[in-house]
């Protein structure tokens, strides 16, 4: 796989829907100098508007449209991309969503179901309905399309002079740091950040790709994959990629810090990488220079709402 030319292609492709969004380095309390991208302020609050508009650009999307499941975030940016691109959408979300994430997919236009269980329930219920309409399924996190999109905001960093050696990212079903490790192939380390509570990508490392762990806790609505994506696995496997744990307690810190020092409200999933530095989970060598991936913007409940 030639990745470096599947990301440069979705970049193309995806430059007339998304935001260049903004990078910043900041000295923060317990964390030290950090170079940080500021994907929250992406369309719908997140990077998978990047992977959601690489899908539907490259098509053909079928009459019937698209359909996604989506702890919310995955299904808000289809929902944003399909509207913008003049196309149908079906969204199945469990009923952890919330209901900040559930009005911003209703919000975009897409025909919303809120289904009773778990992230697996609703995408029992997606494959479902692409098999009896025709709809084009849209993968949250283990797909070419997706993965190529993600990648592009690593791209993007490094077009905007990332320095660091070191790249700290959140990870749920593992595709922002799929295309993350696709792009970089291993210039820069890449360290992944779990919740203690949803450790998917490091009990895979540890016990192989098929492990199905249980996920709760204050990310599980975008952190809440119960298996790591296949590409993401192999990525990782192949680069020597670590995962480190983080506490629900040590996330919600991390999200305070965020507003109180840089004012960026953020979700619990869009703090977790810098509370890997906050807490002590991943400790810098001395001079190594670091960056925090800051992906998600949508807490709930909505703090406006």
């Amino acid at each position: 796989m030639d990745w470096q030319a599947e990301i440069t292609a979705a970049a193309a492709r995806i430059a007339p829907y998304v935001r260049l969004t903004p990078v910043m380095t900041a000295t923060l309390p317990s964390a030290g100098t950090v170079a940080l991208k500021l994907e929250n302020t992406q369309h719908t609050g997140s990077f998978k508007a990047r992977g959601a508009f690489n899908t539907l650009v490259a098509g053909p999307v079928p009459q019937a449209g698209v359909v996604a499941a989506s702890g919310g975030n995955h299904g808000a940016a289809v929902a944003y991309a399909a509207r913008t691109l003049g196309y149908p959408a079906k969204i199945f979300v469990p009923e952890y969503a919330g209901p900040a994430k559930i009005a911003l997919i209703r919000a975009q236009g897409a025909d919303l179901d809120i289904v009773p269980g778990v992230y697996a329930d609703a995408a029992a219920r997606a494959a479902d309905y692409a098999a009896q309409t025709g709809a084009m399924q849209i993968h949250p996190y283990d797909a070419l399309p997706t993965v190529a999109g993600q990648g592009t905001l690593l791209r993007e960093w490094e077009l905007q002079g990332l320095e660091a050696d070191t790249v700290l990212i959140a990870v749920g079903g593992g595709g922002l740091i799929a295309g993350s490790l696709a792009w970089l192939g291993g210039r820069r380390k890449v360290v992944g950040v779990e919740p203690v509570l949803a450790p998917t990508l490091h009990r895979a490392l540890a016990d192989g790709p098929e492990t199905r762990v249980e996920v709760s806790g204050i990310a599980a609505n975008a952190l809440g994959a119960s298996t790591i994506g296949r590409m993401c696995y192999d990525l990782a496997k192949a680069q020597g990629t670590v995962s480190v744990l983080v506490t629900d307690h040590a996330i919600a810190d991390a999200q305070a810090l965020l507003w109180r020092s840089l004012r960026q409200l953020v979700e619990p999933a869009g703090a977790t990488a810098l509370a890997a530095l906050t807490s002590g989970a991943y400790v810098p060598e001395p001079g190594e220079k670091v960056a925090v991936l800051v992906c998600g913007a949508n807490p709930a409940p909505d703090p406006l709402g």
